[in-house]
């Protein structure tokens, strides 16, 4: 009984302390976290900044970790290498904290532009305090550059699921 009273307070303690997710032009954010998908999982990290009230911009770059090694041509298992781990992407969001009337979840879709391919995604963010909070975020490519079928194409050209922190820099 006193584990789901203390659970209890904590949750309404942060929701009623919970601050505002987005604040339009100005607003800078920093989101660190694990990033999972298909044959692979790594980190990821985002910067988003506020260009307007419900508009923002930013960058992403996510590495995988941990991958699935591939059998080559000759049967034996290869391993990809730096540049097939590593993407990089530009992106714009619609931030829509303030259309929703929820001022601590900011929920964002939003169109990406990387190395490997365009694509767009759907995230959310919620502020416990001032600085700190927490995100997920869904990635999905629209357009690939190219329809090579190399091994390890698939890693950074497929949907993605990422999950971790939120830090507010103003």
């Amino acid at each position: 009984m006193k584990k789901i009273i203390t659970v209890l307070f904590l949750v309404s303690f942060c929701i009623t302390n919970a601050q505002q997710a987005f604040k339009g032009k100005g607003d800078a954010k920093i989101n660190i976290g694990a990033n999972i998908q298909d044959g692979g999982s790594g980190i990821q990290a985002s910067a988003d900044f506020g260009l307007g009230e419900n508009f923002s911009y930013g960058f992403v770059a996510a590495y995988l970790l941990g991958v699935d090694e591939f059998s080559g041509i000759n049967g034996e298992n290869i391993k990809p290498e730096f540049q097939d781990r590593f993407d990089a992407k530009f992106r714009v969001n619609a931030n829509l904290s303030s259309v929703i009337g929820v001022d601590q979840l900011d929920i964002y879709p939003g169109l990406s532009l990387g190395l490997r391919n365009f694509g767009g995604h759907l995230g959310g963010r919620y502020f416990f305090s001032e600085g700190f909070g927490v995100f997920t975020e869904l990635g999905f490519p629209i357009a690939k550059y190219s329809d090579d079928k190399e091994a390890f194409d698939h890693l950074n050209n497929q949907v993605t699921f990422s999950i971790g922190a939120s830090f507010n820099l103003d």
